[in-house]
């Protein structure tokens, strides 16, 4: 099964997905007390190994900015990028975080708050409250968004720079053996991150549909029951097929400006009419907590206690990165083109996360000082129903039937927007790793992910399902290795070459700057390589 077999790839990932599927609908308790039990047995045996995982993947990312490759350009060294920087982050925020942002920017510090990381201090204190922040902050922040860059920027790189498919196996296939039986094994990897991508997102838009019918029911008094979760999904059906339709430029990246828009909108209205002064200081203590115990929380480990919180908090949420990194690294890098990989990095790996923080530090921040004033409810509404505890604390607020409608308009463009770029990725990887899929492949992948979704919400099977799609976490944090592995060797190699020829060229004869344009390095670095002498003595590196 060759990395570039389009049409195989499709076939056999569509197979797969509809018997997985299938199985998960027939056999919803079985298959869900079997994933969680496998999910719960990963998580502690190698939770380790994604905490060290991730933080490599900070350092390596950091390193790379910092390098002599950061003026390395995804793509040719004169191209520039296809989107500018708010629409480019409005992408990235829509893929990458989606509604969870919107339901868990309250509801976790809130859990957090109730129930203290690692039992470190006592339940609903001003210490309890402070350790809610500074763990949600690093819950969302840049380590989530490790595995995304580092696939994103890797894929970029070998598609637009080396002109290669947009594919995890064109990767690979630069540093395996040739032969047509290692090729075939890593043309199995395609399958593997198509139907990794399709139960994630189908699972995650059947629990927005859940989550979204339980914000009904808590402001208009809507039932909860299957006929109002599949009128929910039809309506997002129709939103994303059309978006779809209209394709990325006019689709996702107009989606994705609003969902920003709407985003920064209801944040300034809460930060101004809540408690701002209080806000505003627990943005500051947050991030200052967050940047001071950095190391030391991205690298705890409880060897010593059967503490089970990282387990069911920051290692869950490392996996899910992992497992989802193929669908949202592709989507990232589709949108990356032109960029340098030191633009790549702050765009990717720390604006995304700042904006997270934020959002966390303005709606954690005024439902924690809310009830630590008094007790206003926040705490026992999250208990009982986190889907609707944002919408508790609206109603402490002046206009909250306006605030609730506004955040289920945009619980509802994050989900289409969520559900459109998961369509188009795999459309994508079903294609040949093609820049521009065919629109039939992104409207059956898309009509797929609504037929999962509803057959889960009515089997019951979402989440034994959503626990085994996380299970990919494991294997594809091997492949990343080996993705890194081949993303560093090719730069060496292209690095040395580009030497190689400047010494051809000129050998040890002083040439200005404007006399060679170096292919893959930026100006200042050209002018440095001429310097006598310099070039020979780097290109033994």
């Amino acid at each position: 099964m060759a990395s570039h077999g389009g049409q195989r790839v499709f076939y056999v990932s569509l197979g797969i997905t509809l018997a997985v599927v299938i199985g998960g609908a027939a056999f919803p308790e079985a298959i869900g007390d079997f994933a969680e039990v496998a999910l719960d047995g990963t998580t502690r045996l190698f939770g380790w190994f994604y905490l060290f995982s991730l933080f490599s993947g900070v350092v390596l990312l950091g390193w790379l900015a910092l390098s002599r490759y950061g003026k390395i350009r995804l793509g040719p060294q004169d191209s520039r990028p296809d989107y500018g920087f708010f629409s480019w982050i409005s992408m990235l925020l829509a893929a990458g975080f989606g509604v969870g942002l919107v339901f868990y920017g309250m509801a976790e510090p809130m859990t957090h708050y109730i129930d203290p990381p690692y039992g470190d201090v006592p339940a609903e204190t001003v210490e309890s409250a402070r350790h809610a922040i500074q763990y949600s902050y690093f819950n969302w922040g840049i380590h989530q968004w490790a595995a995304f860059s580092v696939v994103g920027l890797i894929i970029a790189y070998f598609q637009f720079r080396k002109g290669q498919a947009g594919l995890v196996s064109s990767v690979l296939s630069s540093v395996t053996p040739k032969e047509a039986r290692y090729r075939s094994s890593i043309g199995w990897l395609d399958v593997f991150a198509v139907v990794a991508t399709v139960m994630g997102v189908a699972t995650s838009l059947g629990l927005g549909v859940l989550q979204m019918n339980g914000g009904l029911n808590a402001v208009f008094g809507l039932p909860e029951n299957t006929l109002w979760q599949f009128i929910i999904l039809f309506a997002l059906f129709l939103a994303y097929m059309a978006s779809t339709w209209a394709g990325l430029d006019r689709g996702i990246r107009r989606l994705s400006n609003l969902n920003m828009i709407l985003c920064i909108s209801l944040m300034l209205y809460v930060l101004v009419t809540g408690p701002t002064v209080a806000i505003l200081e627990t943005i500051m203590l947050g991030f200052g907590d967050y940047l001071q115990n950095f190391i030391g929380m991205s690298l705890r480990t409880t060897p010593y206690s059967n503490d089970a919180w990282a387990q069911e908090w920051t290692l869950f949420y490392w996996a899910w990165a992992i497992a989802w990194s193929p669908f949202v690294g592709t989507f990232v890098a589709r949108v990356s083109r032109g960029r340098t990989i030191k633009e790549y990095v702050v765009g990717v790996l720390l604006v995304p996360p700042l904006l997270a923080c934020l959002w966390i530090g303005v709606f954690g921040g005024a439902a924690i000082n809310m009830e630590l004033g008094t007790d206003v409810g926040l705490a026992a509404a999250t208990q009982d129903n986190i889907t609707v505890a944002l919408f508790e604390m609206f109603e402490l607020m002046p206009f909250s039937g306006a605030l609730s409608v506004v955040a289920m308009l945009l619980i509802f463009i994050f989900l289409v927007t969520s559900a459109d770029s998961a369509s188009y990725i795999v459309a994508q990887m079903t294609d040949a790793g093609s820049i521009n899929p065919p629109l039939f492949k992104r409207v059956t992948w898309g009509v797929l992910i609504a037929a999962i979704c509803l057959t889960l919400i009515t089997a019951g099977g979402l989440t034994g399902l959503q626990s085994a799609s996380v299970l990919a976490a494991l294997p594809f944090s091997l492949v990343l290795y080996g993705m890194v592995v081949a993303l560093i060797r090719t730069l060496q190699r292209d690095h040395r070459a580009l030497l190689t020829q400047l010494y051809r060229r000129h050998g040890e004869t002083p040439v200005g700057a404007d006399a060679f344009e170096a292919e893959s390095l930026g100006e200042a670095e050209s002018r440095r390589l001429a310097a006598p002498g310099r070039i020979k003595r780097r290109i033994k590196r």
